[in-house]
């Protein structure tokens, strides 16, 4: 006979945001918790119980595949509920620290509000329970955006957290699901840790959960356990403090009260639903119609949460069409990702980055002082590099995952930093921040503008970058993404440019371009000298122009080959051209040397950036 460890199956419910007067509503769902974790009476054991709390050992095996990514373990929905299988991962996490970082200590709970994180929520209760966890700290239904976990992690001086996402891949139950660990300053947990987990994935044999009914998540407020306690928090205030702290709020709010300016943020039924009304609406002044898609909703509304000019199409046609209005932003499943654009105009991630560095210290009071120093992933581009240049800052590029740059912030080298996959941040909190590079935005536009009075031109989003573009130059920039490719195919296409990179030497022609190096990108942390390999093939050119292969890690299903294109462009004159045909002949040749046709069959990528 099996035993459920659960008292109730988890009820569907209408999200209430804490900070707002909206209902946010949810799909509904009948799966009791114990579908997803099985006990035996005739195989569990209770095992030595943590001030009263009845501990169930439950006898598991090793589950294939449990390996994360770059930014944590992603598997579609079906895998996650699969007997065990994140019950494993769980434990496999706690068997991986060391005690004193969690024994009696505070963990942090959020997510995106995708579907199964209400199941999910309530098995990583009781296994951290279980192993001996004092308090949770949880956002109310779960919900927590990436950033505020960082953020609530941080100040509230917790051990770390749990962030239930497949950030900005799509959600519902045919589709993905993710989970996440947070160190104690708020960074993703290195690779020393999730290399552990893997390796304790592959060699687990019990479960340690408690046998404690399922918590009420629906209410703010505390339930205690014996020394176990659950505590259902706001996950809006303490990021909105932060937020306050960071920026002048009521420059920006000057802005948006403005008769002449317009301004539209998509949530895309993501996480930053229950963000954008208490930050922009009720804090900011924004009119409440200026929020498109604010309900955060299981499965995204049947959309792929992805700012980009493909998924956020909708935000891209109006901003491009007849009077658009003046500034436009979305943000991705768990709100760490960010699309800025202005009317008529789009801000490559590359670019945005650089323009918020040249311009914090004089728009955003947390940079008054200036930053420390400027970072960005190997594949980005080179923008940044000219900013940190001329303001004479320290400069980092690293590989892709946001956890590089952590420690270089917390060793107090590194301010702002940016990926081309649309996120950006700083050293507020140890995650990329979507929300933040809105806000920070629109402070760069509040300051150019705080003098204008009505019926003056107003500085635009486009004037913005084209002034950026003249004093720096412009590096023409382009991703072609191609998503859910044969595995095989791929890595027979990475493995065959790796092997023209062995054969290359400098001075080699690629057409019109001489090579100055070509290279797999290999990176040596500056604080502590750990070293990873094998980041991203590339081969740049004596001119400046760059081409990089890589392999994401960021999806649940096959391969995604992502081909990086950039060429430096000084001339003012040629800075308005179509970034598509500028790097038109880099493009040729990417797909040329790489072969891509021929390893994976596809003959146009299924994004273009």
């Amino acid at each position: 006979m099996a035993v459920s460890l659960f008292s109730s199956p988890i009820s569907s419910f209408s999200l209430l945001s804490p900070s707002s007067s909206l209902f946010y509503p949810v799909l509904k769902t009948s799966h009791s918790l114990h579908s997803y974790l099985h006990v035996k009476a005739s195989s569990s054991t209770a095992i030595a119980e943590p001030e009263g709390i009845k501990i169930n050992s439950v006898p598991t095996k090793p589950i294939e595949g449990q390996k994360t990514g770059t930014s944590g373990l992603r598997k579609k929905v079906k895998v996650f509920t699969g007997e065990n299988y994140l019950a494993n991962w769980i434990q496999a996490l706690f068997n991986s620290l060391p005690p004193e970082d969690y024994k009696n200590g505070v963990l942090v709970l959020g997510g995106d509000g995708r579907y199964f994180n209400r199941e999910a929520s309530q098995i990583i209760i009781k296994i951290a329970a279980g192993n001996g966890v004092g308090k949770i700290l949880v956002g109310k239904e779960g919900i927590m955006s990436t950033p505020a976990v960082s953020a609530v992690i941080r100040k509230r001086k917790a051990n770390g957290g749990f962030i239930m996402s497949a950030s900005h891949n799509p959600g519902g139950p045919e589709y993905d699901w993710g989970i996440k660990f947070n160190y104690n300053s708020g960074q993703p947990a290195p690779e020393s840790i999730t290399d552990k987990i893997y390796g304790n994935t592959l060699s687990i044999s019990e479960v340690k959960m408690a046998d404690i009914p399922d918590v009420d998540l629906s209410s703010l407020g505390v339930t205690e356990h014996a020394n176990f306690s659950v505590e259902v928090v706001d996950p809006v205030s303490d990021y909105l403090e932060l937020m306050e702290n960071v920026f002048d709020l009521e420059l920006i709010k000057s802005l948006l009260s403005r008769s002449d300016f317009r301004f539209i943020f998509d949530a895309m039924h993501a996480v930053t639903g229950a963000y954008a009304k208490p930050i922009f609406v009720d804090k900011l002044g924004a009119s409440l119609d200026s929020i498109s898609n604010g309900v955060p909703l299981e499965d995204f509304g049947h959309g792929h949460p992805d700012p980009n000019l493909t998924y956020a199409k909708d935000l891209v046609n109006i901003m491009y069409g007849d009077n658009g209005p003046d500034f436009g932003a979305a943000s991705d499943g768990d709100g760490d990702r960010n699309m800025i654009l202005g009317r008529g105009f789009f801000v490559t991630p590359s670019d945005s980055v650089a323009i918020i560095a040249a311009n914090a210290q004089e728009a955003i009071p947390y940079f008054t002082s200036g930053p420390k120093g400027l970072a960005r992933s190997m594949p980005t581009s080179g923008a940044l590099d000219r900013v940190a240049e001329k303001l004479n800052l320290p400069f980092f590029e690293v590989p892709t995952g946001w956890k590089f740059f952590g420690n270089l912030m917390d060793a107090g080298k590194l301010s702002i930093c940016g990926e081309e996959s649309f996120g950006t941040g700083s050293d507020h909190i140890r995650e990329k921040d979507g929300i933040w590079a809105v806000l920070a935005w629109l402070s760069i536009i509040a300051y150019r503008n705080k003098d204008k009075k009505p019926g003056e031109k107003l500085v635009s989003v486009a004037d913005v970058v084209k002034e950026h573009w003249a004093t720096y130059g412009r590096n023409f920039f382009s991703r072609y993404d191609y998503e859910e490719c044969e595995s095989e195919g791929a890595n027979k296409m990475i493995q065959n440019v790796r092997d023209i990179v062995s054969k290359s030497k400098p001075g080699d022609q690629y057409g019109k371009y001489t090579l100055q190096f070509a290279d797999d990108f290999t990176y040596t942390d500056p604080v502590d000298a750990s070293v990873v390999s094998k980041q991203g093939v590339r081969f740049v050119f004596t001119d400046g122009s760059r081409i990089i292969f890589r392999l994401s890690g960021t999806g649940s299903a096959g391969a995604t080959v992502r081909i990086y294109i950039e060429q430096y462009e000084p001339d003012v004159s040629k800075h308005e051209m179509d970034a598509q045909i500028a790097l038109k002949p880099l493009i040729d040749l990417a797909l040329s040397v790489s072969k891509l046709k021929d390893f994976t069959g596809r003959d146009k990528p299924t994004v273009i950036t």
